[in-house]
């Protein structure tokens, strides 16, 4: 079961006007939405969404826009006006702007009503090969949900987001994407550590695309007010829309198709980052996909030096609730508090809790199918748990980079293995030296496996390239981007958005971007752990 590998052949449509998209803006049409008007704060009761315009900025500039989405959708960035339009300062026909209404739990609390504070929702795009796909602006100034907040972003967080957005679809994690990445012109101020430093720093505004931005605080919230008029006509709707295969089906048997359904897709999502190293960092429910993909990106990271207790998230620096390791024990709470505000519409509790032990079932076995992807290993047989249970042991012994690690294992001798094949992946020479005996013995035990199942080199090789990354989105990476485009070069920008295009491939001329964490940015503010603060 190895990792789907995206096609990125440019087959490009002929493009289309702008003012040709093909707009069918279900949600907006199908569901309720607030009958007041206006972006100031209020609690929003009985509705789905709000209408509201995005709020003109100062000067838009198109820094970079991905080329396979543009693509998917038709359109040129190129073309007269793209920045205007994917700024929010012009509107295309058919264009509805709207912010979504929902609640969550938030580092394990209920949080109540939270909703879009500065995501505007654009409309819903009927694509030739991709079907809905609905078009979102994250930074569009205040909605009826921003709170205290001004409803915008910055350049920083704008840039890893459409980075990491792209990096994801090219390494096969499901995902929403982004087409476009915006200067505004205007500046914002952050106060990037919450210290009481803020200062002003250059705005953007990310254009985000996915068939739906529905998660799971969608359903929390009218349940938590027992508005269950609401939360089945959300089910209905969500249903009809999204899951079409099951919407033949008996209303019952419908509803549990659906949390089944869901279950599963989170499975496959934990599975995949726990494949690449990668770490959400703040998974609220109000931030998990109810199509199972990744969905707002905030304080993410990469594994560096393998640490299955490792959080990217200051926030989250005392706690760890959200760190690398706990990823998929933490997706099974949050479908639990999906399960109870979903109860109101099941005749008892069967059918939810067989779609949570569904989705241990569907993780265990996907995640067992991609560690032995990452080895090489075409079947399995006895010992296999114990093989890759003892690795991550040594990994994390060890500090050894995970990206890198697993990468230089498919260049180890089979017949003659030896620790030096991987000596890159160690960011420390003393755990090295410390590691040295029990990594010689995995290495062996490895290699008598290999030998053993007797497949053919070139396949092993193929099953492990396309398993494991060269290129990843660092941290450290992201903010040398963010640092040069501060200061108004996006070059760096453009050349990580390529490189990421092709994660799996070797690329000539560009091995200082596969390279470890450089020791400057141990704990550098944007290198190592960031906030939520964008």
């Amino acid at each position: 079961m190895s990792p789907r590998r995206p096609d990125i052949s440019l087959n490009v449509p002929r493009s289309i006007p702008m003012t040709d998209l093909h707009f069918d803006n279900a949600f907006v049409r199908e569901l309720p939405g607030d009958p007041s008007g206006g972006n100031e704060p209020r609690q929003v009761a009985g509705a789905a969404y709000s209408l509201v315009r995005p709020t003109p900025v100062a000067a838009p500039r198109l820094v970079a826009a991905s080329p396979e989405v543009a693509a998917m959708l038709g359109l040129d960035p190129a073309a007269p006006g793209f920045a205007e339009v994917f700024a929010g300062n012009r509107a295309l026909p058919s264009m509805t702007g709207y912010a979504m209404a929902y609640g969550g739990h938030q580092f394990g609390q209920w949080a109540g009503q939270l909703g879009d504070g500065r995501a505007i929702g654009l409309g819903e795009v009927l694509t030739a090969t991709q079907g809905r796909q609905e078009l979102q602006l994250k930074g569009a100034g205040r909605t009826p949900y921003s709170r205290g907040a001004d409803g915008r972003a910055v350049l920083r967080s704008s840039i890893r987001e459409f980075l990491c957005s792209e990096a994801m679809h090219h390494l096969g994690v499901p995902t929403t994407r982004a087409l476009s990445l915006v200067a505004t012109g205007d500046e914002v101020v952050r106060d990037v550590l919450y210290d009481g430093h803020p200062a002003p720093e250059p705005g953007a505004i990310v254009c985000r695309v996915a068939p739906s931005f529905i998660r799971f605080g969608s359903f929390e919230l009218p349940s938590s007010r027992n508005d269950l008029d609401l939360l089945r006509r959300l089910v209905d709707f969500t249903i009809a829309t999204h899951f079409p295969a099951i919407q033949s089906l008996p209303a019952a048997e419908r509803l549990a198709a659906f949390f089944r359904e869901v279950c599963e897709r989170t499975a496959t999502l934990m599975a995949h980052w726990m494949r690449v190293g990668f770490v959400h960092g703040v998974m609220n429910t109000d931030n998990m996909s109810i199509l199972g993909l990744t969905i707002d990106y905030g304080p993410y990271g990469w594994v560096d030096d393998f640490d299955p207790d490792w959080t990217p998230n200051t926030t989250d620096r005392r706690q760890r609730r959200y760190r690398f390791g706990q990823q998929p024990n933490v997706a099974w709470w949050n479908l639990q508090r999906l399960a109870q505000a979903l109860a109101p519409l099941f005749d008892g509790v069967e059918a939810l809790q067989a779609g949570l032990d569904r989705y241990v079932e569907v993780f265990e076995a996907t995640d067992a199918a991609f560690a032995l992807g990452k080895l090489g290993l075409l079947d399995t047989r006895p010992g296999d748990e114990a093989l890759v249970a003892d690795l991550r042991g040594v990994l994390a012994a060890g500090g050894m980079d995970m990206t890198i690690f697993f990468r230089d294992l498919a260049l180890l001798d089979i017949d003659a293995p030896h620790a030096g094949t991987v000596g890159a992946a160690f960011y420390e020479e003393a755990r090295r030296v410390a590691t040295q005996e029990l990594l010689d013995g995995w290495l062996g035990r490895y290699a008598a496996r290999v030998r053993e199942e007797g497949s053919p080199e070139g396949e092993r090789l193929a099953l492990m390239h396309a398993s494991n990354p060269r290129y990843v989105l660092r941290n450290y990476l992201a903010q040398e981007a963010i640092d040069w485009a501060e200061r108004g070069d996006d070059a760096g920008v453009h050349d990580l958005l390529d490189t990421l295009r092709r994660p799996y491939d070797e690329q000539p001329g560009r091995d200082h971007l596969a390279g470890r964490r450089p020791e400057w940015a141990r704990d550098r503010v944007g290198c190592s752990m960031l906030s939520c603060s964008s």
